[in-house]
C-alpha cells in the first residue's frame, strides 16, 4: 500500500497583501451565489426553469451565507477578545 502526502489546494504564501484580496474574492462569490439562486427563482416564476434547480440554487446561497456570517462572527468575537486584553 502506498501513502501519498496530501498537498493543500493553495500554496502557503507569507505574503499578507493577498489577505484583503482573497476576502474579496469570497463576497464577491458570495454576491454570485445569492444572485444565482435570485434567477434561478425568476426562471421557475416565468416558466423558463426547473422547481429542481430553484431550490439546489437556493440551498447553495443559504449554505455560502450560513459560512460567511458564521466566519463574520468568529473575526468579530476575535477582535473583540483582542480589545478586551489589557496591557
Amino acid at each position: 500500500m502506498r501513502v501519498e502526502p496530501l498537498l493543500p489546494d493553495a500554496p502557503a504564501s507569507s505574503d499578507r497583501a493577498g489577505d484583503g484580496l482573497a476576502f474579496s474574492l469570497a463576497l464577491d462569490a458570495l454576491s454570485e451565489a445569492l444572485s444565482g439562486a435570485s434567477s434561478a427563482e425568476d426562471d421557475f416564476a416565468y416558466g423558463r426553469g426547473t422547481l429542481h434547480n430553484a431550490v439546489y440554487e437556493r440551498a447553495r446561497a443559504d449554505v455560502a451565507l450560513s459560512v460567511a456570517t458564521a466566519a463574520a462572527q468568529r473575526v468579530a468575537q476575535a477582535v473583540q477578545s483582542i480589545l478586551n486584553m489589557q496591557v
